[in-house]
């Protein structure tokens, strides 16, 4: 059992764990981020568009998550790079549905409308529904 006293919050709490080998004020510094694992997993269902995992090992969901970090980055270094002013959600969306298009980047980028982006998601995820 582990006890802290907040002194910001003027708070105190009790932890119980089994990780002997942390230090008190370890065990509490673990406890009290936990929230911030919650935004960042909230972040990254949100802006990387990872809705499940397809498989739970360990070293999968780590590769996982890494290439969908890397390719978010890439993509918004092209993004300032081009100065483009639309979100990068957009981009991402865009050139899910554009992988094996020709045109170039940019006016892939300029030409394209959100709204049919949101209908060829929607009609490839159906037919890709209908097909299973």
């Amino acid at each position: 059992m582990v006890r802290y006293h907040d002194a910001g919050q003027n708070r105190d709490f009790t932890f119980l764990t089994i990780a002997f080998h942390l230090t008190a004020l370890e065990v509490a510094n673990l406890y009290m981020n936990r929230w911030q694992v919650e935004l960042f997993l909230k972040w990254l269902k949100q802006h990387l568009m990872i809705k499940r995992f397809w498989r739970t090992a360990v070293n999968a969901v780590r590769i996982y998550i890494s290439v969908a970090i890397i390719t978010y980055c890439l993509v918004a270094i092209v993004q300032h790079d081009m100065h483009l002013k639309c979100l990068t959600y957009k981009v991402l969306q865009i050139l899910s549905i554009s992988l094996t298009d020709k045109t170039p980047l940019k006016d892939l980028l300029n030409k394209t409308n959100i709204n049919d982006v949101k209908e060829n998601l929607t009609f490839l995820y159906r037919g890709c529904l209908t097909n299973t």
